[in-house]
């Protein structure tokens, strides 16, 4: 029987699977009743104009018996279906004004003066203190390429990470004895790594193999992508939250503050897991598969170059609000990301893509908010906190009221 809450949720589900018809991939992950999908596949095709119209209604329409973290989590999303849809009908958005709509951040360009400490930090590292521009890219690429996975052991490697990961993430934070990650390696695709959630706990996750893969990176991707990221985020809310009656979250849409909370937490997986010295663990692992890693010194690279993190988000402004021309963001990002020509090509790829252009924010923002977020509780109840990212419908603007007044036990 459809009930007064009830309703407005069908119509959210239905709202958000219709943007499928415009874009296919929008809709990321669905894991609700499949009639209400095949319904919106037989309609005709939508209306940007028309959908857009329907989520301010919605919106306006959302039920106090909800509740304030239910109707904050709509409204959010609602307010970003209704930019897309804007856009899709044609209408100009200003790109910070995109962003803000999508996820809630406000986005401004970094300071380069990061950037340069952070090239002071990885020369040192690197052991040419000083070096910079033509030199510091050099001592770097050598560095990435003694840190190169053969092609041939990617598959290994991939799937021994993910056994130790999943052992201890299901030791914290208990999963369904059903759960299944599937990997698969793929080409010509614009990211490195996708996670896509089938429903009943099960996950596909492709890997590039386009894209060179890394010792001391991998471990980062796996925990980002399965354990304890994307799949068991899917997994606990499909059992806490869908199983307690949310049917909002069967839905997961991309564009929307969801997605940046997903990156965020996925970025902040492996330290959430393993710890901030994780690179000792890997190396293990590594040896145990017969490769040498130099687990401190990935480490200490990762922490000298953790001010670079803002730069994909600048090239993004200065491609779609600066009007910057495609060699100039080439270059901004070769420049400092040490990026050769065709991984800045890559970068590019996803940042001029029509349903991803966006999207780098999540990654930058995200992980600055709740970084900020984890960071604000002791180390010793990270693990606890992390678990909230896992299993509550948080967003973006109760991560900034929880830090500006902070409760006992948050």
């Amino acid at each position: 029987m459809t009930t007064a809450a009830s309703a407005p949720i069908t119509d959210y589900l239905r709202l958000g699977l219709a943007f499928d018809r415009l874009e296919e991939g929008f809709v990321d992950a669905y894991t609700g009743d499949p009639a209400l999908r095949a319904e919106v596949a037989a309609a005709p095709a939508p209306d940007p104009a028309v959908l857009a119209d329907r989520a301010r209604g919605l919106s306006s329409e959302l039920p106090a018996e909800l509740g304030p973290a239910r109707v904050e989590f709509l409204r959010a999303h609602l307010a970003a279906l209704e930019c897309s849809a804007r856009k899709f009908a044609g209408e100009e958005i200003a790109f910070v004004d995109e962003v803000r709509a999508y996820f809630d951040v406000d986005i401004d360009l970094g300071d380069q003066q990061a950037y340069r400490d952070a090239h002071a930090a990885m020369a040192a590292e690197l052991g040419v203190p000083g070096a910079s521009g033509v030199a510091l890219a050099e001592a770097y690429a050598a560095y990435k390429r003694s840190d190169e996975i053969p092609p041939d052991r990617v598959d290994e490697c991939v799937r021994a990470f993910a056994g130790a990961l999943r052992e201890r993430v299901r030791s914290t934070h208990p999963l369904p004895d059903s759960e299944i990650v599937e990997f698969e390696v793929v080409t010509d695709k614009p990211w490195s790594g996708f996670n896509y959630y089938l429903g009943d706990y099960r996950s596909r996750v492709a890997i590039n193999l386009d894209l060179t893969q890394y010792m001391s990176t991998l471990p980062h991707l796996i925990a980002h992508e399965a354990y304890p990221g994307h799949h068991t985020e899917h997994c606990r809310k499909e059992e806490i939250l869908v199983g307690g009656g949310q049917q909002e979250q069967t839905l997961f849409v991309v564009n929307t503050p969801q997605c940046l909370m997903a990156e965020g937490l996925a970025d902040h997986a492996l330290h959430a897991a393993i710890g901030p010295d994780w690179g000792q663990w890997a190396q293990e692992i590594y040896a145990d598969l017969g490769l040498r890693f130099d687990g401190a010194r990935a480490v200490r690279m990762a922490r000298a170059s953790a001010g670079l993190v803002g730069v994909r988000q600048d090239a993004a402004l200065l491609l779609h609000d600066r009007r910057a021309d495609q060699d100039t963001v080439a270059e901004f990002l070769q420049q400092w990301l040490l990026a050769p020509p065709e991984r800045a090509c890559q970068m590019l790829r996803f940042l001029t893509s029509p349903l991803w252009r966006a999207y780098i924010s999540t990654y930058v923002e995200g992980y600055r908010l709740l970084g900020e977020w984890l960071d604000a509780a002791p180390e010793t109840q990270r693990l606890e906190r992390f678990g909230r990212l896992l299993d509550e419908p948080l967003t973006p603007a109760l991560l900034r009221a929880e830090l500006q007044d902070p409760r006992p036990g948050q």
